[in-house]
């Protein structure tokens, strides 16, 4: 497997595994035995950048990872986040980064990972009833006491990135990024080009349907998948957004791949410092996914991507008012 930097020092692979749906967010948890088999199928496969928060459950994504990987540990870099509050009902009821709670957040994760430490550490979420500045100071200190050894942020604004990177330098940001949610092309890509941050893309195959397998007629329905929320995943704006599938599935039979390859080849070629976590929850979509790192998109092929995108009119928006509403913009 290929590597990538993140930041100064961080070298991963250049295709993670985020490894969310497994128990959260994307319908029915994968049979645990299944989802710490495919973790670590991944490491067998050279995938050494893995993603989880506290918020995946909550609690439980991280326990499944910390299973997983604890045999492994020494070989791979572990990410994680805080940022929210929860309740002891186990729900997210807000945002929380006060300094103590972080603390107490690292402490539990640290103990569900089944690890010393945090190779990347996220704020999940900006809060913006704590001050950067505080919020940055604080995972330095945690540095310092090699609790954390990388500091990151998901979803923040440029704002917000300059000013805890002055306190303690930021490795990675991770935002939203796809083929058809292209927003950090506006400014942020530049930003972490000039400050040296390392790119980190969720949901870059479009929550499953870049891979071309979600077939029209599929209704997401279900609470326990976050879908169900996206006015992007309704009936109608599926149909409307198929074509997007059918440009990516005849490119992709051109080239002799797939749709889910084109999409994180297309992702990799954007700047050399972007690292995609897509999910899966069988060998075989880890293994399509990772034979990304080796499709090789032409100057001319990357020109009908953009012309195509350019003419198609993506319905819906990506995610929930709820959760578009957490983006520090």
């Amino acid at each position: 497997m290929k590597t990538r930097m993140l930041g100064d020092s961080l070298e991963v692979s250049a295709i993670g595994l985020g490894c969310m749906g497994l128990s959260f967010g994307l319908g029915p948890a994968t049979d645990r035995g299944e989802a710490i088999g495919m973790i670590r199928a991944a490491v067998d496969r050279g995938v050494t950048l893995f993603d989880t928060a506290e918020g995946y459950g909550p609690f439980v994504n991280e326990a499944l990872v910390g299973e997983a990987l604890q045999p492994l540990r020494d070989r791979v870099a572990i990410a994680t986040k805080f940022g929210f509050s929860i309740d002891g009902s186990d729900r997210i009821v807000g945002l929380d980064s006060r300094p103590a709670h972080i603390r107490a957040v690292v402490e539990a994760s640290l103990k569900r990972l089944r690890t010393d430490r945090i190779d990347l550490l996220y704020q999940h979420r900006v809060d913006p009833a704590v001050p950067m500045e505080e919020v940055a100071g604080t995972v330095k200190a945690l540095i310092e006491e090699g609790k954390v050894l990388h500091f990151g942020l998901s979803e923040a604004g440029a704002p917000n990135i300059r000013r805890a990177h002055a306190v303690q330098p930021v490795a990675a940001l991770q935002n939203h990024y796809s083929l058809w949610m292209r927003e950090p092309e506006d400014s942020t890509l530049a930003l972490c080009e000039e400050l040296g941050i390392g790119f980190v893309a969720w949901g870059p195959l479009g929550q499953g349907f870049l891979t071309g397998a979600i077939q029209r007629g599929d209704r997401f329905d279900d609470p326990r998948d976050l879908r169900s929320t996206f006015p992007r995943f309704t009936p109608q704006a599926l149909e409307a957004n198929f074509a997007v599938v059918d440009f990516l599935r005849a490119l992709a039979a051109e080239q002799r791949a797939s749709p889910a390859r084109i999409a994180l080849a297309w992702l990799l070629s954007r700047k050399p410092f972007i690292v995609p976590i897509p999910g899966g929850t069988r060998p075989g979509h880890l293994d399509d996914n990772l034979a990304a790192a080796d499709v090789v998109l032409t100057a001319g092929d990357l020109a009908a991507i953009d012309a195509a995108f350019a003419r198609l009119a993506i319905t819906g928006a990506p995610l929930s008012a709820a959760l578009d509403a957490q983006i520090d913009r």
